[in-house]
């Protein structure tokens, strides 16, 4: 089970998570931030930190945000960045897209 990212970070991106994260398993999108499950190791930290509670472990996500945790997987995959595991948040892996769910949400 990993951490989330839902909602409330779409257009905030504090990025307080990123810097806690001591795997850097959270990706900065071009709305919101991302984190990847397999390299998450379910610390809590970045749920601690997080100034806009957008952080959920995924058995507590509520069911409005559900989609959330195919969103941060599929984030990685092929239709959005193509970054499988790069096993860990650095310069080359901060991208200007989102999971086509966030794209097409209004500013």
């Amino acid at each position: 089970m990993a951490y989330v990212i839902a909602s409330t970070c779409i257009d905030v991106k504090d990025g307080a998570c990123q810097e806690v994260c001591p795997v850097e398993s959270i990706y900065e999108g071009g709305r919101m931030m991302y984190i990847h499950p397999e390299e998450c190791i379910n610390c809590g930290l970045c749920l601690s930190i997080c100034p806009v509670a957008a952080i959920y472990s995924e058995d507590d996500l509520p069911a409005s945000e559900k989609a959330f945790a195919a969103i941060n997987v599929e984030f990685f995959g092929d239709k959005v960045t193509g970054w499988g595991s790069p096993g860990g948040a650095d310069a080359k892996h901060i991208s200007p897209l989102d999971h086509p769910d966030i794209a097409r949400r209004p500013l």
